[in-house]
């Protein structure tokens, strides 16, 4: 971190310090107390700005005794207490550095967010059947990963190729801080590998997008059922005779939106309907929101592309044995590791790419 960089991220906590300053002062107002909306936002802001407000004094003080041991350390006569001087300085500079490190992330980090469990929607893009079979593959990684954190992964609705490949799928996972990794697995994924089908051994470029949607809450997204068109069918693929004999697969249009939803994956009616729905607002809420954020930046794309082969986030390199996310530079991942589901490397890596970009924003649009 430069020097600007430093003292932008000081005004920056500075300027949040004092926020919570005023907002606390406005926690103690008779008005503001007896005011449901004021109080349920102030209270929001003062959760989000009590753990920078401490942090920050932390820092401070950490701040104030490196001053005070960089100076003893100049002044003494005394060789052993220059040392010792020294070894606090080094000491209190790695402690700061740490601390900033912490407190960049809180800044950024929107807990609420994070937590949210998520639908993911894979999708075969360009390359055919060899595509349907690397989103199988995905599907397996994905059902891999969430076994490894504890996780929750289930089958909300299926379309299969014609060699057995999925076209189409879309998964509810449900745990611990789903989103905090899954959010960055949104985007085209690009595989390079020799199909079975190829006589030849020439290798073929294929994609599979992917989407990520956090799954929200009923009193955050509202539904008109004059808008909705609901219709029942015949539940098709894996599940046995049963589904297949009654009309327990659920389709749910949103005709404003134009937005259908299908889900199949439960024997009962019911429950196909209340996990249809809950994509179904799912996916207004996420529309809302990259409507609001592109109509700040027109020209943002939505997170998935159109499925090209060069609109990529990361390509899964089958003859080297190699991952490369094209958002990381300078390091690729053993392929073998990733499609098993050991995807910690790469998170680790995003989730500080993430912080550093954001907290950029986040000084430019306070500061400013």
């Amino acid at each position: 971190m430069d020097t600007k960089s430093r003292n932008d991220l000081v005004a920056l906590l500075e300027k949040l310090y004092q926020k919570h300053q005023r907002i606390s002062r406005e926690l103690t107002r008779p008005e503001v107390i007896n005011n449901r909306e004021k109080l349920k936002t102030y209270s929001r802001e003062i959760a989000y700005l009590k753990p920078l407000h401490d942090k920050y004094q932390r820092y401070r003080s950490i701040r104030q005794q490196l001053e005070d041991a960089r100076e003893l350390q100049t002044i003494a006569d005394d060789v052993e207490m220059r040392e010792l001087a020294g070894e606090e300085t080094r000491k209190l500079e790695q402690d700061l550095a740490d601390l900033k490190e912490r407190i960049k992330e809180s800044i950024v980090t929107d807990v609420d967010r994070e937590a949210r469990n998520v639908f993911l929607e894979i999708r075969a893009g360009a390359g055919g059947n060899e595509a349907s079979l690397f989103a199988t593959d995905l599907v397996r990684m994905y059902s891999r990963l969430s076994e490894l954190k504890g996780w929750s992964a289930d089958v909300i609705d299926t379309a299969h190729s014609s060699i057995g490949g999925i076209k189409e799928i879309n998964l509810h996972i449900r745990g611990r801080n789903i989103n905090k990794y899954l959010q960055f697995e949104s985007g085209v994924h690009r595989v390079q590998r020799v199909p079975e089908t190829e006589s030849s051994g020439r290798i073929h470029t294929s994609t599979v997008t992917v989407a990520v949607i956090p799954e929200v809450e009923d009193v955050e997204v509202s539904l008109d059922p004059k808008d909705l068109r609901v219709d029942r069918f015949s539940a098709s693929g894996p599940g046995g005779q049963h589904v297949n004999k009654s009309q327990t697969a659920i389709r749910i249009t949103h005709l404003p939106s134009g937005l259908v939803v299908s889900c199949q994956d439960e024997k009962s009616q019911h429950k196909n309907k209340a996990k249809a729905l809950k994509v179904l607002k799912s996916r207004l809420f996420e529309m809302e929101q990259r409507r609001q954020q592109e109509s700040i930046s027109s020209n943002r794309k939505s997170q998935v592309g159109s499925g090209e082969r060069s609109e990529k986030i990361r390509t899964y390199n089958y003859p080297q044995n190699r991952v490369t996310d094209h958002r990381i530079s300078g390091q690729n991942f053993n392929l073998e590791q990733v499609l098993d589901g050991n995807l910690e490397p790469v998170f680790d890596r995003l989730l500080k790419r993430n912080v550093e970009l954001k907290i950029n924003q986040k000084i430019q649009s306070l500061l400013n």
